[in-house]
């Protein structure tokens, strides 16, 4: 979504997707505003009827027809009223479905930086909540114009019947357009702040049910309840000033409203006695005054719409998270060669990875090991342009990533992760998620080589059964997501912590079947294992969001403070105990540390190194060419996972 020029760049959005969403509704909104006039129109000839056959049977002359007109008109009201809640409903439940649909899209095309910022808690209560309120907006607009149309429409029927009863109405006019502005200012206020404690309360909600287990196992269930709850007063304060402002200004139009009508009626009456004017133009007058002073129409009218524009505001907001450009470059052929040039990424103020250049060939496998805070997660997160860089670039045989399109991007970079959003029907689906067809054989081998098949089968339907009736360990998850990974193909594959949750033996044996068949995609891995590391042609070694060193992980164990990364002591290609404790193995995947959040346990000196501590080439195992990689250790800072639900 492109953000108009204006002060207020949420506000602008706002305006720009309300006036997209009426147009995407703009036939039935035209054929509501006319049935709603029609209506209007209808009520103001009823009094006219009305008078004129009161008028002719108080002076026993034939008033049949009059009479069959009221009714006709009555009739009609009664059927347009009918046409308009229909079209009312259809066009809400219309753009409501538009605005989700069109903002799902863009959170999605944000990426991880949409719950980053709002929280995924509060998302969800942006998208359903007040996406269903701005949806209601082009209706409202064009019920008001009817809604206008009757007191403008009573006015001029009292001028009609005699100027002196529009010259009283018009009298006391200025106070009710005085009430209506202060209406719609203070709904929209408070309507905001109401909309914002719901988002409060979502979002820490969200989190609560996120970390159910956590919150059952420490006890807190009773704080944790609190902690959601905390906005609830907040939203009881909003939620009485809005029903506060709407309640003063029903009394207000109460005590208005009715002087209004006594003078017109009054007027009316020594009128009648100066033989101005008949009795039932009195009637009529009467009734083209309440019409006339018809606020309480009005004020619900307003206050809907500052509800919508409040929720088209919580829309606007996200609309300004700009979301991810893509190129149209073409991917040359090429093996899969991974370049980053001088690539720096900030989270939150804070500098994660600072100029890390790293030189992957094509159909190696590089491990990336460090610290937690490192920042190993956002290197493989930018790697497959999860996320984008602040400075610097990452290349796929020799094309900047940002200028790729979208399919070919996705269509050459597959991704595992510690922890696998398994989204789709059946298991058969998730495993081929974001593939055009893929073939029952080809979701078998791929379950195969991850070591899924046995436990796919023993599900009651197998391959067809529901993932939400698919029960399964935090390790058989990791195994669907790298049967994904597998399925996916392409020419760099991207592992993000995928085998913490695995016990030994059956990484061991996924280790051996993605290593063991000769060149084939490049390799990625976020390792936290001695074991995992062994297995790659390199290892980079995160310190501080710097590059330490690159290099075999059997030279790097040379170094202590390398050996400290995984245990110190730990036997570099031991599948130990050892091993496990430090990387968490059998763990469920909802604990495992891929996360990088916390700030590096040790900051390295750029200028104390070992003999081995120096740069280290990346080996090409195809042909014995190697990269090379600039190697420092400066001072970093800590950043934040790129998040395990992106998928490639």
């Amino acid at each position: 979504m492109t953000p108009p020029a204006d002060d207020d760049p949420a506000a602008g959005h706002a305006r720009a997707l309300l006036r997209a969403a009426t147009r995407y509704s703009g036939a039935r909104c035209l054929a509501l505003c006319l049935v709603s006039i029609a209506a209007t129109g209808a009520g103001l000839l009823l009094p006219a009827a009305l008078g004129r056959a009161l008028d002719l049977l108080l002076a026993h002359a034939p008033a049949t027809r009059w009479v069959l007109c009221c009714a006709g008109l009555v009739l009609l009201l009664g059927l347009l009223d009918a046409v308009q809640t229909v079209l009312t409903g259809t066009v809400d439940a219309r753009t409501t479905a538009w605005l989700r649909r069109r903002l799902t899209r863009h959170v999605l095309g944000v990426g991880p930086r949409a719950a980053d910022r709002f929280g995924s808690g509060d998302l969800v209560a942006r998208l359903v909540g007040n996406a269903a309120e701005a949806g209601t907006t082009p209706a409202a607009r064009a019920a008001l114009v009817a809604a206008l149309a009757g007191p403008v429409g009573g006015v001029v029927a009292l001028g009609l019947i005699d100027w002196w009863l529009a010259a009283v109405f018009l009298a006391g006019a200025p106070v009710l357009a005085l009430l209506l502005r202060a209406v719609s200012r203070d709904t929209s206020e408070s309507a905001s702040r109401y909309q914002r404690a719901q988002g409060r309360i979502a979002a820490a909600l969200a989190e609560a049910v996120e970390g159910v287990r956590t919150v059952r196992a420490a006890g807190t269930e009773g704080r944790e309840t609190a902690r959601v709850l905390r906005p609830l007063p907040d939203l009881s304060r909003a939620g009485h000033r809005m029903w506060g402002v709407q309640g003063r200004a029903a009394a207000r139009a109460v005590a208005v409203a009715p002087l209004l009508q006594l003078a017109v009626v009054a007027v009316a009456g020594v009128l009648l006695t100066r033989d101005r004017l008949s009795v039932g133009e009195v009637l009529a007058a009467s009734r083209y005054a309440v019409l006339a002073t018809g606020v309480g129409v009005l004020v619900g009218r307003l206050a809907g719409l500052a509800r919508a524009r409040a929720a088209a505001r919580r829309l606007g907001e996200v609309g300004t998270e700009p979301a991810t450009v893509y190129g149209t470059r073409g991917l040359p052929d090429g093996p899969g060669r991974l370049e980053l040039r001088g690539v720096t990424a900030r989270r939150g103020g804070r500098t994660v990875l600072d100029g890390v250049d790293l030189d992957v060939p094509g159909g190696t496998t590089l491990a990336v090991v460090g610290r937690s805070g490192a920042g190993k997660s956002l290197l493989a997160a930018l790697a497959g342009r999860l996320a984008d860089p602040d400075a610097g670039e990452v290349l796929l045989d020799g094309v900047p990533l940002s200028e790729l399109p979208h399919d070919a991007l996705r269509g050459a970079v597959g991704y595992a992760f510690a922890r696998p959003a398994l989204l789709g029907g059946t298991v058969g689906q998730a495993i081929g998620l974001g593939l055009p067809s893929p073939s029952p054989g080809l979701v078998r081998e791929a379950a195969r080589t991850a070591l899924a098949d046995d436990f796919v089968r023993r599900l009651p339907d197998g391959y067809d059964t529901p993932v939400a009736d698919a029960p399964r360990s935090g390790g058989e998850s990791q195994r669907l997501g790298l049967a994904r990974a597998f399925a996916h193909g392409g020419r760099l594959l991207i592992l993000d912590d995928a085998l913490s949750s695995l016990d030994t033996v059956t990484e061991r044996r996924i280790t051996d079947a993605l290593f063991g068949d000769g060149p084939g995609a490049t390799r990625l891995l976020v390792a936290h294992r001695g074991a995992t590391a062994a297995c790659a042609d390199a290892v980079a070694w995160l310190d501080g969001g710097r590059v330490r060193a690159v290099g075999r992980h059997e030279e790097l164990w040379r170094l202590a403070e390398y050996r400290a990364v995984f245990g110190d002591g730990a036997d570099p290609d031991s599948t130990d105990a050892e091993d496990r404790a430090v990387s968490g193995d059998d763990a469920d995947p909802d604990s495992t540390d891929t996360d990088d959040g916390a700030v590096s346990g040790k900051d390295a000196n750029p200028d104390s190194t070992d003999d081995d501590g120096g740069s280290q080439p990346v080996p090409d195992t195809r042909d014995g060419t190697s990269g090379e990689s600039d190697v420092t250790g400066t001072k970093g800072r800590s950043g934040a996972d790129a998040g395990d639900g992106a998928l490639a």
